[in-house]
């Protein structure tokens, strides 16, 4: 069943996408919440694949602690589950992505169309200032800014080395920090084809304020947070609650 499910899936994709794709890119010459909001039906509908082709949904916890203006998110990433989701969890965002994603057929082109926040994997200081720049124009226009400060996915169980990009966005417009913990990744593998239906688990955070602190520090705090809540939300994988 799970198979099936998968296949389906990603043959609605195939059908769906492309021509949606080419109505983004004629949205082009639009101002920048346009373009952003011509991608809403797109999101809306594969999020209702998720949850009902694919039999992935997620239970909320932390509801408390959605912010009210906009924030930047620190969000563990395991799997391609949270760049849509997360969208419905969080109101009108923007997310920083690597920018060899826009040269991606179909979907890199609508990305390039929005736009996102582009990034590289380099941390020089020219990356840094331009994810500063891009992320403090998105934060004034209103969008939250979704980051994943680990850069790539990690498999369930595992962590990567997080970056302060986001962290020091936060620290250089005084706005909050939301770190994020969810489990995607024992449903929905990293370059899986075949996912497993479950319920994926979201756990939101207190926000941190960024007054008097550095970077580092709110780098750091975030990082506490997420990797212990990983453990409580995955115990079996993380070695136990902490």
């Amino acid at each position: 069943m799970a198979i099936f499910r998968s296949l389906l899936f990603m043959l609605i994709l195939l059908l769906v996408t492309p021509p949606y794709t080419l109505l983004v890119i004629l949205c082009r010459p639009l101002p920048h919440h346009m373009r952003r909001l011509s991608v809403v039906p797109w999101v809306n509908f594969v999020i209702w694949l998720v949850k009902h082709v694919l039999g992935i949904p997620y239970r909320l916890l932390g509801a408390e602690n959605l912010p009210m203006r906009p924030v930047v998110v620190l969000c563990k990433h395991q799997s391609a589950w949270e760049t849509l989701m997360l969208q419905e969890v969080f109101k009108d965002t923007v997310f920083v992505w690597r920018k060899e994603i826009k040269y991606l057929p179909f979907f890199g082109w609508a990305l390039a169309s929005i736009p996102m926040i582009e990034t590289d994997r380099s941390a020089s200081k020219s990356s840094l200032k331009r994810l500063v720049e891009q992320g403090r124009d998105r934060l004034d226009n209103g969008y939250t800014v979704i980051i994943f400060p680990e850069g790539t996915r990690s498999q369930p169980g595992s962590k990567n080395r997080y970056k302060g990009g986001g962290a020091l966005l936060a620290v250089e417009t005084g706005t909050p920090v939301v770190p994020v913990a969810l489990n995607s990744g024992e449903f929905w593998g990293r370059n899986a084809l075949f996912k497993k239906c479950g319920v994926v688990t979201v756990s939101v955070g207190p926000a941190i304020d960024p007054a008097g602190l550095s970077a580092s520090e709110v780098l750091a705090r975030a990082e506490n947070w997420i990797e212990a809540e990983m453990a409580r939300i995955s115990p079996q994988l993380y070695g136990g609650a902490q």
